[in-house]
Protein backbone atom coordinates (compact mmCIF):
# COMPACT_ATOMS: atom_id res chain seq x y z
CA UNK A 1 0.00 0.00 0.00
CA UNK A 2 1.42 3.37 -0.99
CA UNK A 3 2.25 5.52 1.69
CA UNK A 4 0.74 9.40 1.65
CA UNK A 5 3.65 11.82 2.20
CA UNK A 6 3.50 14.87 3.99
CA UNK A 7 5.91 18.47 3.38
CA UNK A 8 9.65 17.44 5.06
CA UNK A 9 9.02 13.71 5.27
CA UNK A 10 11.76 11.12 3.96
CA UNK A 11 10.72 7.79 2.90
CA UNK A 12 13.21 4.77 2.28
CA UNK A 13 12.10 3.52 -1.22
CA UNK A 14 13.36 0.02 -0.95
CA UNK A 15 11.68 -0.54 2.52
CA UNK A 16 8.35 0.97 1.61
CA UNK A 17 8.50 -1.13 -1.95
CA UNK A 18 9.52 -4.02 0.10
CA UNK A 19 11.69 -4.97 -2.47
CA UNK A 20 15.07 -3.53 -3.99
CA UNK A 21 14.45 -0.91 -6.62
CA UNK A 22 15.63 -0.84 -10.05
CA UNK A 23 13.69 1.13 -11.80
CA UNK A 24 11.08 3.88 -10.40
CA UNK A 25 8.43 5.98 -12.13
CA UNK A 26 8.17 9.74 -11.57
CA UNK A 27 4.50 10.67 -12.12
CA UNK A 28 3.09 14.28 -11.77
CA UNK A 29 -1.15 15.12 -12.78
CA UNK A 30 -2.69 17.63 -12.53
CA UNK A 31 -6.13 18.97 -13.53
CA UNK A 32 -7.21 23.02 -14.58
CA UNK A 33 -9.24 24.33 -11.82
CA UNK A 34 -12.59 24.89 -12.10
CA UNK A 35 -14.19 28.67 -11.92
CA UNK A 36 -17.41 29.84 -11.27
CA UNK A 37 -18.98 26.56 -11.06
CA UNK A 38 -21.31 25.48 -13.40
CA UNK A 39 -22.68 28.45 -14.93
CA UNK A 40 -19.20 29.95 -15.05
CA UNK A 41 -17.90 27.05 -17.10
CA UNK A 42 -21.04 27.89 -19.20
CA UNK A 43 -19.99 31.43 -19.75
CA UNK A 44 -16.56 31.09 -20.39
CA UNK A 45 -15.20 31.29 -16.66
CA UNK A 46 -13.61 27.68 -16.75
CA UNK A 47 -10.28 27.16 -15.83
CA UNK A 48 -8.71 26.70 -19.40
CA UNK A 49 -6.06 23.78 -20.02
CA UNK A 50 -2.77 24.08 -18.01
CA UNK A 51 0.47 23.03 -19.16
CA UNK A 52 2.49 22.19 -16.29
CA UNK A 53 6.17 20.73 -16.72
CA UNK A 54 7.52 17.99 -15.00
CA UNK A 55 11.26 18.17 -14.43
CA UNK A 56 14.21 16.37 -12.90
CA UNK A 57 17.85 17.87 -12.09
CA UNK A 58 20.79 15.64 -10.97
CA UNK A 59 23.19 16.53 -8.47
CA UNK A 60 26.60 15.51 -7.73
CA UNK A 61 29.35 16.83 -4.89
CA UNK A 62 29.33 20.07 -3.58
CA UNK A 63 25.68 20.57 -5.79
CA UNK A 64 27.18 20.75 -8.96
CA UNK A 65 24.34 20.00 -11.92
CA UNK A 66 25.49 17.30 -13.86
CA UNK A 67 22.46 17.01 -16.03
CA UNK A 68 18.65 17.92 -16.54
CA UNK A 69 15.42 16.18 -17.99
CA UNK A 70 12.63 17.70 -19.01
CA UNK A 71 10.53 19.03 -22.37
CA UNK A 72 13.59 19.97 -24.41
CA UNK A 73 16.03 17.39 -23.40
CA UNK A 74 13.44 14.11 -22.81
CA UNK A 75 16.70 11.90 -22.09
CA UNK A 76 19.85 12.21 -19.77
CA UNK A 77 23.30 12.55 -21.61
CA UNK A 78 24.15 8.75 -19.94
CA UNK A 79 20.17 6.97 -20.58
CA UNK A 80 19.18 6.53 -16.62
CA UNK A 81 16.57 8.91 -17.02
CA UNK A 82 13.88 9.80 -19.62
CA UNK A 83 11.18 11.56 -19.44
CA UNK A 84 8.00 10.49 -21.76
CA UNK A 85 7.22 13.62 -23.28
CA UNK A 86 5.45 16.88 -22.68
CA UNK A 87 1.25 17.28 -21.93
CA UNK A 88 0.06 21.02 -22.78
CA UNK A 89 -2.94 20.45 -21.05
CA UNK A 90 -3.69 18.24 -17.99
CA UNK A 91 -6.42 16.91 -19.24
CA UNK A 92 -7.25 12.84 -18.76
CA UNK A 93 -7.44 10.51 -16.09
CA UNK A 94 -3.87 9.22 -14.11
CA UNK A 95 -0.66 10.58 -14.74
CA UNK A 96 -0.20 13.72 -17.13
CA UNK A 97 3.59 13.15 -17.46
CA UNK A 98 6.05 10.55 -16.50
CA UNK A 99 9.85 10.34 -15.87
CA UNK A 100 11.00 6.89 -15.88
CA UNK A 101 14.29 6.51 -13.86
CA UNK A 102 16.71 3.63 -14.00
CA UNK A 103 18.33 3.51 -10.97
CA UNK A 104 20.79 0.79 -11.36
CA UNK A 105 22.13 2.95 -13.97
CA UNK A 106 22.68 6.23 -12.67
CA UNK A 107 25.94 6.87 -12.49
CA UNK A 108 28.16 7.00 -9.34
CA UNK A 109 28.88 10.80 -9.06
CA UNK A 110 25.19 11.24 -9.15
CA UNK A 111 24.11 12.10 -5.22
CA UNK A 112 20.26 12.99 -5.95
CA UNK A 113 17.70 13.85 -8.37
CA UNK A 114 15.28 16.60 -7.88
CA UNK A 115 12.25 16.54 -9.40
CA UNK A 116 10.17 19.78 -9.89
CA UNK A 117 6.82 21.09 -11.72
CA UNK A 118 6.72 24.44 -13.20
CA UNK A 119 3.92 26.56 -15.38
CA UNK A 120 5.00 27.25 -18.59
CA UNK A 121 2.30 29.21 -19.49
CA UNK A 122 3.08 31.28 -16.07
CA UNK A 123 -0.36 30.50 -15.07
CA UNK A 124 -0.13 30.31 -11.19
CA UNK A 125 -1.44 27.35 -9.16
CA UNK A 126 -4.48 29.04 -8.18
CA UNK A 127 -5.38 27.65 -11.58
CA UNK A 128 -4.41 23.65 -10.30
CA UNK A 129 -6.22 21.29 -9.04
CA UNK A 130 -5.99 18.02 -7.79
CA UNK A 131 -1.81 17.96 -8.45
CA UNK A 132 0.08 15.37 -7.03
CA UNK A 133 3.59 13.28 -7.94
CA UNK A 134 4.04 9.67 -7.02
CA UNK A 135 6.59 7.51 -7.43
CA UNK A 136 5.44 3.96 -8.96
CA UNK A 137 7.68 0.89 -8.77
CA UNK A 138 8.04 0.35 -12.71
CA UNK A 139 8.65 -3.51 -12.37
CA UNK A 140 4.97 -4.31 -10.62
CA UNK A 141 3.20 -0.84 -11.62
CA UNK A 142 3.23 -0.57 -7.22
CA UNK A 143 2.89 2.93 -6.16
CA UNK A 144 4.99 3.24 -3.45
CA UNK A 145 4.64 6.92 -2.42
CA UNK A 146 2.19 9.53 -3.24
CA UNK A 147 2.57 13.50 -2.83
CA UNK A 148 -0.15 15.58 -2.97
CA UNK A 149 0.52 19.31 -3.86
CA UNK A 150 -1.85 21.04 -2.30
CA UNK A 151 -0.62 24.68 -1.98
CA UNK A 152 -2.63 26.48 -4.47
CA UNK A 153 -1.51 30.43 -4.45
CA UNK A 154 0.49 32.72 -6.75
CA UNK A 155 3.40 30.88 -7.03
CA UNK A 156 3.96 28.98 -10.95
CA UNK A 157 6.75 25.88 -9.44
CA UNK A 158 6.78 24.04 -6.88
CA UNK A 159 10.05 21.70 -5.97
CA UNK A 160 8.18 18.75 -5.30
CA UNK A 161 10.78 15.98 -4.33
CA UNK A 162 14.43 14.66 -4.22
CA UNK A 163 15.52 11.30 -4.42
CA UNK A 164 18.78 10.41 -3.22
CA UNK A 165 21.59 7.60 -2.33
CA UNK A 166 22.15 7.23 1.45
CA UNK A 167 24.17 3.94 2.49
CA UNK A 168 24.02 2.54 -0.59
CA UNK A 169 19.76 2.72 -1.04
CA UNK A 170 17.58 5.35 -2.40
CA UNK A 171 15.76 7.38 -0.41
CA UNK A 172 12.83 9.93 -1.02
CA UNK A 173 12.18 13.24 0.66
CA UNK A 174 9.00 15.15 -0.11
CA UNK A 175 10.20 19.29 -0.60
CA UNK A 176 7.23 20.81 -1.52
CA UNK A 177 8.45 24.25 -1.54
CA UNK A 178 6.59 26.70 -3.72
CA UNK A 179 8.93 29.12 -6.01
CA UNK A 180 8.31 31.13 -8.65
CA UNK A 181 9.67 29.99 -12.30
CA UNK A 182 8.63 29.20 -15.75
CA UNK A 183 11.58 26.44 -16.60
CA UNK A 184 13.79 24.34 -14.92
CA UNK A 185 16.71 26.95 -16.09
CA UNK A 186 14.99 29.07 -13.84
CA UNK A 187 14.54 27.18 -11.03
CA UNK A 188 18.07 25.48 -10.65
CA UNK A 189 19.03 28.01 -8.47
CA UNK A 190 16.11 28.10 -6.20
CA UNK A 191 16.20 24.06 -5.72
CA UNK A 192 20.26 24.39 -4.32
CA UNK A 193 19.33 25.44 -0.65
CA UNK A 194 17.08 22.58 -0.33
CA UNK A 195 19.78 19.92 -1.10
Amino acid sequence: MAISLTKGQKISLDKESGQALSKVIMGLGWDAAKKGGMLGGLFGGGGGPIDLDASCVLFGEANKVIDTVWFKQLKSRDGSIRHTGDNLTGDGDGDDEQIIVDLSSIPANVTSLVFTVSSFTGQSFDAVDNAYCRIVNAANQQEIARYTLSNQGAHTAQIMAKVYRHNNEWKMHAIGESVNGRSIEQLVPLITPFL
